[in-house]
């Protein structure tokens, strides 16, 4: 299994980025797929999760209405839309798959190396 996620980067307060995972060595398809973060200061903490055909969503409070996750199943991608970014929203970003869309459960031990969002004037 692996996890490669991408698209990170510094932006500005209220800017945009756009962010991808790719993965491997699973059935995609099959999966819940998720988007978390996690800061020096913080646990890992759930952003967004995407049902196995991508009809369903969750968001978290603190980016509801803001981010916007999509899935492309051909491709075994997961990706992130971000808009109208804030400091808090500053940290590094993981997926991973899952088996429920709405708690902060995992399936897979193995992480990518994340990406880094820097939200910062």
């Amino acid at each position: 299994v692996q996890f490669v996620e991408s698209g990170g980067g510094l932006v500005q307060p209220g800017g945009s980025l756009n962010l991808s995972c790719t993965a491997s060595g699973f059935n995609f398809g099959s999966y819940v797929m998720k988007w978390f973060r996690q800061t020096s200061e913080k646990e890992r903490e759930l952003v967004a999760s995407i049902s196995l055909g991508g009809g369903n969503t969750y968001y978290s409070d603190s980016v509801k209405g803001r981010f916007t996750i999509h899935r492309d199943n051909a491709i075994s991608t997961l990706y992130l839309q971000m808009s109208s970014l804030k400091p808090e929203d500053m940290a590094v970003y993981y997926c991973n798959a899952a088996s429920s869309l709405y708690s902060s459960n995992y399936y897979f031990k193995t992480w990518g190396q994340g990406t880094q969002v820097t939200v910062s004037s």
